[in-house]
């Protein structure tokens, strides 16, 4: 499914300005193709996903026992989804610092050092003492890691989604948004996917013992792929000169904060309701079957599974949906669904095998149909020259205030208090995305 929407959505992607560009400013025939920018977008974003889903399949499937062994399992999975969180919270600090790294030494340099610190930092938990051998000084070493891997993702913004948006004919921006959200059904079926292998194939202690870092393993692989893929684009002539004809560059953070501060905020606040929904039929459900239930982990992965290729579906259908209604009517029609989805999460549940299929498998369609369009609903605001910078860190603060904390939140007060507090969760960020959808609206008409 996915390799076959990459062709059609890079054939679209066609520009008079790609296709009359192919020789660079510097004299060199570098033309950059559209199926080229297609691989390079979804190449690059699965890559970072499948990162991000094999650190959080492992935070509950793998870490309550091997880093928090003397605690209980519940306690354990918080702790665990504590550390989890540091990844989103050191994201914005890695963005403002490759932005300036950027500036002072260029494009391929930032995304070479932000690729290979995430490549290691992954890796690194592949080679981790468990606490049983190191004690708690492994619990901070794989906080560290946490850390690198959120730094190392601020730094891997390279500006296409944006170039894309930019390029993309008035009537098909919903189609291009679209692309780069691919990578995150694709990254979770292949980590899922390995995971539930493992788990069906291993004995339980093999698992725990040295299973597990198979995927981080794979991780390093797939992220040494996607570097060269993506410097193969971005250290062309061509490309450089797209960006700098696009006022692509990276800007000061203060000066772009003064300036355009109340856009990154609405832009944030925007994608709530994907961001929230996006871990609570991924992260929490996986966490919640684990501890409360005796069903098979490695079938409940595979459901889940079928749920990120709803997910697929649902982000390339948001594009014709975008496309004819409008980004904004969609996002704003879809946070509005998943306020009245809320209203059965508690049900679905708690409503045994067939009530928690249909919440993971009805979740992942929504989530797909609201995420296709999550991504720079409203960067449109950002003047040219702070785009590159305001749409990496609009989309830092999303995943901060949406996404961090809900596995932490929803599994601490649902265990203490109900599986209520999971649709007051996911009804706070519908909220906030029609909040900010209708300041935003105010704004331009008072514009």
């Amino acid at each position: 499914m996915m390799s076959s929407t990459v062709p059609s959505v890079a054939a679209q992607v066609a520009s008079p300005a790609y296709a009359n560009s192919s020789t660079a400013p510097g004299g060199h025939s570098t033309h950059i193709t559209p199926g080229e920018i297609a691989t390079g977008v979804v190449v690059g974003r699965a890559s970072e996903y499948f990162d991000f889903f094999v650190y959080a399949i492992a935070s509950v499937l793998v870490f309550p026992f091997v880093f928090f062994p003397t605690e209980e399992r519940l306690d354990g999975t918080l702790y665990s989804f504590v550390i989890f969180a540091f990844a989103f919270i050191a994201r914005p600090f890695g963005t403002v610092l490759f932005m300036a790294i950027q500036r002072r030494f260029g494009r391929e340099t930032k995304l070479t050092i932000a690729l290979v610190l995430l490549g290691a930092s992954t890796a690194g938990m592949a080679f981790l003492p468990t606490y049983a051998h190191l004690g708690f000084t492994s619990i901070v070493l794989l906080s560290l890691f946490r850390v690198a891997q959120g730094v190392a993702l601020g730094g891997s913004w390279d500006g296409l989604p944006s170039l894309l948006a930019l390029k993309a004919p008035e009537d098909r921006r919903g189609w291009y948004a679209m692309l780069g959200q691919l990578g995150a059904p694709l990254g979770f079926v292949v980590a899922a996917g390995l995971f539930a292998f493992l788990l069906g194939n291993l004995a339980s202690d093999d698992f725990l013992e040295w299973g597990w870092r198979y995927p981080f393993y794979v991780a390093f692989a797939i992220n040494v792929v996607a570097l060269f893929a993506r410097l193969r684009l971005v250290s062309t002539d061509e490309y450089s000169h797209l960006l700098e004809e696009r006022e692509l560059e990276p800007t000061s953070v203060v000066e772009m904060t003064r300036s355009q501060g109340r856009n990154v905020l609405i832009g944030a606040l925007a994608a709530l309701a994907s961001y929230a929904l996006f871990h609570l039929v991924t992260v929490f459900p996986l966490s919640w079957i684990t501890l409360y239930s005796e069903r098979s982990i490695s079938d409940f992965l595979g459901v889940q599974m079928w749920g990120a290729c709803l997910a697929a579906v649902g982000i390339v259908v948001s594009g014709l949906v975008a496309d004819r209604f409008g980004r904004r009517t969609t996002l704003g029609t879809l946070a509005a669904l998943i306020a009245v989805f809320s209203g059965f999460a508690p049900s679905l549940m708690d409503g045994g095998v067939w009530g928690q299929n249909v919440f993971i498998l009805l979740g992942f369609s929504l989530l797909g149909l609201s995420y296709g369009q999550a991504s720079g609903a409203v960067t449109a605001n950002f003047s040219a020259r702070y785009r590159y910078t305001g749409a990496a860190l609009t989309a830092d603060l999303a995943w901060l205030v949406g996404a961090a904390f809900a596995p932490l939140v929803a599994l601490g007060l649902s265990a203490h208090f109900g599986l209520a507090y999971v649709s007051v969760y996911l009804l706070s960020g519908a909220l906030g995305t029609l909040a900010a959808l209708s300041v935003n609206r105010a704004l331009e008409g008072r514009g």
